[in-house]
């Protein structure tokens, strides 16, 4: 049996990091490998920064407002002086996934790759945000079954298509619309809705303000960052 550490619900140095319910048959590929264990625990990360860790998945439709947000929220945790890092889906793109294209196969790998960089992260004591159309549920839900019960949260920045058409920050819509880009999200591929996600933010109505302290307020309540200092 595993015991787990009350600070955090590490894992104790007996077993590797949790994979939670990941899927049967998706470990590694090598042979002959054994987990090393760290001689620093996220526990005593978490004890030593006064913050949890935590994995803030934000996905919704290209405009839809994830890289802002994700980096709004991101500056409020940096000046409270809090661990935090920003993956963002094109940055990404640029190097650990430029092998990678649009097709439904490729957008999985993406997603996949992104799991466990962010479970790192997690594991380094960080709080991680991850900026990704990840349209599909099901590599969403993979993502989450990395880790532990609470330690994935998932934001879905709710602006409809038609508000994420209007802003077309990047130009992609008025040429997804053209055909000149295929298995475009929301017009040529689908987007697949989170079901439950622990935050659905009205990102194409609510000001990007209002936007960082919901997203703030849900960290503060489930203890992930501290509350407001009591004067």
């Amino acid at each position: 049996m595993t015991s787990s550490n009350a600070l955090d619900g590490t894992p104790s140095p007996a077993s590797p990091p949790s994979a939670g319910g990941a899927t049967p048959g998706a470990g590694p590929k090598a042979t002959n490998i054994v987990w090393h264990h760290s001689s620093v625990s996220r526990a005593a990360r978490a004890h030593q920064r006064g913050h949890r860790s935590a994995i803030l998945w934000f996905t919704g439709l290209s405009g839809a407002g994830k890289s802002t947000l994700a980096n709004a929220v991101h500056s409020a945790l940096f000046e409270q002086g809090l661990a935090t890092y920003v993956l963002d889906g094109d940055n990404v793109r640029h190097g650990l996934c430029k092998d990678l294209g649009f097709s439904d196969a490729d957008r999985e790998e993406n997603i996949r790759r992104i799991g466990e960089v962010a479970k790192l992260f997690l594991d380094a004591g960080v709080v991680v945000l991850t900026a990704f159309v990840s349209p599909f549920r099901a590599d969403r839900d993979r993502a989450r079954a990395l880790v532990d019960a609470g330690d994935f949260i998932e934001i879905h920045c709710a602006a409809d298509l038609d508000v994420c058409e209007q802003r077309d920050t990047k130009g992609l819509y008025a040429k997804a619309r053209a055909g000149e880009i295929k298995e475009f999200t929301g017009i040529s591929s689908p987007y697949e809705e989170p079901q439950t996600p622990e935050l659905r933010i009205d990102t194409g109505g609510q000001s990007l303000e209002d936007c960082v302290d919901q997203v703030l307020g849900y960290l503060q309540h489930n203890g992930v960052i501290p509350g407001p200092a009591q004067g």
